[in-house]
């Protein structure tokens, strides 16, 4: 195994990561958001229209962050590693 084959393993290895790491952090996220406006609306029910709002207001700023982590991911893959032309220079 030479650097070369190293260095795109190790890419494709964090890009994964990556983007398992922003997939279950926004899952976690969101049941979070939800289940804390579900508490909310339970203890005072005239304030649903309020806190739906800023529960959609939580969820849309959460879900920023796995686009840009998937993003970052995108970066390191294709523009810092350039695991593209790593794999074709090893065929």
């Amino acid at each position: 195994m030479n650097s070369e084959a190293l260095i795109a393993a190790s890419t494709m290895l964090a890009f994964g990561m990556i983007i398992a790491g922003v997939a279950f952090g926004s899952a976690v996220g969101d049941g979070i958001v939800a289940s804390k406006a579900v508490e909310s609306i339970a203890r005072q029910p005239e304030a649903r229209p309020n806190i739906m709002l800023f529960m959609f207001l939580g969820i849309g700023v959460l879900e920023a962050f796995p686009i840009i982590g998937i993003g970052f991911a995108f970066y390191i893959f294709l523009v810092v590693a350039n695991v593209p032309s790593l794999v074709a220079h090893l065929k």
